[in-house]
């Protein structure tokens, strides 16, 4: 804790590694709020969700009229993040391209936003960045720009595996236990036996603390009482030596999860966050099913209800329904009431 109290007083760039699920956000944010920012802005970005059209746009703003569905002049993150924190998960799925703009930023800290017409804007912005990536061997495959790995690696940390870090589990586990009975509203938690807790210790977690926490919340949902004992675990965690010679497989966060959030959370239009994305051919149909089939789960098959949630205007519900039908990206609702 000391080493991140001196890094967060430091306010320099921080680029932090580990492999996926260690915590690598936990310690982002740990950092900016121990910093002299931490009551400004603290603004989150995954590289890896969104193409890189979108990505730029994220990042820098756009301006009226720089491309099909952009009505309206819109602020990017880093702008939005002026006098505070940006995070910037999985720096490693970068392109070149968004590499060089970016490296151009850390230089300046000045913004040119998509369709500008040269005019800057200046802003004040502490970067921390993470990568499950290895970014020197990147610059070996000529994927990674070298200077933009000096300019983020001011101070470097990385995050062990939770394998490397077995003392970590019992104090995590009560951490998640506590979190998810205010969460869920019970008015007792749940107690893990010695001999439970000797096996989640045991195990390898080949997903890391992410893995540790969606086994927790299982056995919190599923769990018919509150003592967690050995036969309630998962059964790699009860033979971890058997579970070992299987691959774990994680679900990385998708670019149709990204651009479901942006009309679910930032209450974009599907016309201003999809349709351009879909007609110039950087996101394939098969992304738009998605985006559709997690709206449908939402309004339980209800197209018109699907249209509202995607903040169209009434009269726009029609060609909503010619759009998907000319593009057969129409889903059968049926399967979703």
């Amino acid at each position: 804790m000391e080493e991140i109290d001196r890094i967060s007083r430091s306010d320099v760039k921080v680029l932090i590694t580990g492999e996926s699920g260690v915590g690598k956000e936990v310690v982002a944010t740990e950092i900016f709020a121990r910093s002299p920012r931490a009551h400004r802005p603290f603004i989150m970005v995954n590289c890896a969700g969104l193409p890189e059209t979108l990505l730029e746009s994220e990042l820098f703003g756009h301006v009226r009229g720089s491309f099909t569905g952009a009505y309206r002049d819109k602020p990017g993150k880093l702008e939005l993040a002026h006098t505070g924190t940006v995070f910037l998960d999985e720096i490693g799925e970068m392109t070149l391209r968004m590499q060089g703009l970016l490296l151009r930023f850390l230089e300046t800290g000045e913004l040119q936003k998509v369709g500008g017409d040269g005019a800057e804007t200046r802003v004040d912005v502490r970067v921390i960045a993470a990568t499950n990536r290895d970014l020197r061997q990147m610059i070996t495959q000529g994927t990674f720009r070298e200077d933009l790995l000096y300019r983020l690696n001011v101070i470097h940390l990385t995050v062990p595996p939770l394998r490397e870090r077995a003392e970590d589990i019992a104090p995590l586990v009560d951490f998640f236990l506590s979190r998810m009975v205010s969460h869920t509203g019970r008015s007792h938690g749940c107690t893990v036996t010695p001999e439970a807790m000797a096996a989640l210790t045991q195990y390898n977690w080949p997903g890391n603390v992410r893995q540790l926490q969606n086994v927790l919340e299982r056995l919190v949902v599923v769990g018919h009482s509150e003592l967690i004992d050995v036969d309630a675990l998962p059964p790699e965690v009860r033979a971890p030596r058997a579970a070992a010679q299987r691959p774990f497989v994680e679900r990385r966060r998708t670019i149709a999860d990204e651009l479901f959030s942006r009309l679910m959370t930032d209450k974009e239009s599907f016309w201003t966050t999809v349709y351009p994305l879909y007609i110039h051919r950087e996101i394939t149909r098969g992304t738009v099913r998605d985006v559709i089939r997690k709206g449908l789960e939402e309004s339980r098959g209800n197209y018109k209800v699907l249209a509202r949630m995607f903040n169209m205007e009434p009269g726009e519900y029609k060609r909503f329904l010619n759009f998907l039908r000319k593009h057969h990206c129409q889903l059968p609702f049926k399967q979703y009431r």
